[in-house]
């Protein structure tokens, strides 16, 4: 499955009200790191089933950027039942992200 675009309109249908554990990405088309980063995450999105994976650009959602913290990207921020549970910040190795969404993939 392709990674979800997140925006305000449906934060809460997809990640609040979500069933499985979401991994969201905070991203922006002119943040390097970011896009390092992102075909790693458009691989997890397609090979585990367990975790919904959301992109969400901070350009386009400042809201939701700051609602989150995100004041540095790449911003990796792991949701389960309306809570953070974790994150990472900046570009990590595929290896880095499957590490922190294992227990959720089980």
């Amino acid at each position: 499955m392709q990674p979800l675009i997140i925006s305000k309109e449906n934060f809460d249908a997809e990640v609040m009200n979500s069933e499985k554990p979401v991994l969201l990405d905070f991203w922006a088309p002119w943040c390097g790191p970011c896009r390092m980063i992102g075909p790693i995450i458009d691989e997890i999105a397609k090979e585990v089933d367990s975790v919904k994976v959301g992109k969400i650009n901070v350009d386009n959602d400042p809201e939701l950027a700051e609602a989150f913290g995100a004041a540095s990207i790449p911003l990796l921020v792991l949701v389960k039942g309306r809570e953070v549970v974790d994150h990472i910040l900046g570009a990590v190795p595929k290896e880095t992200i499957m590490a922190l969404i294992k227990p959720y993939t089980e």
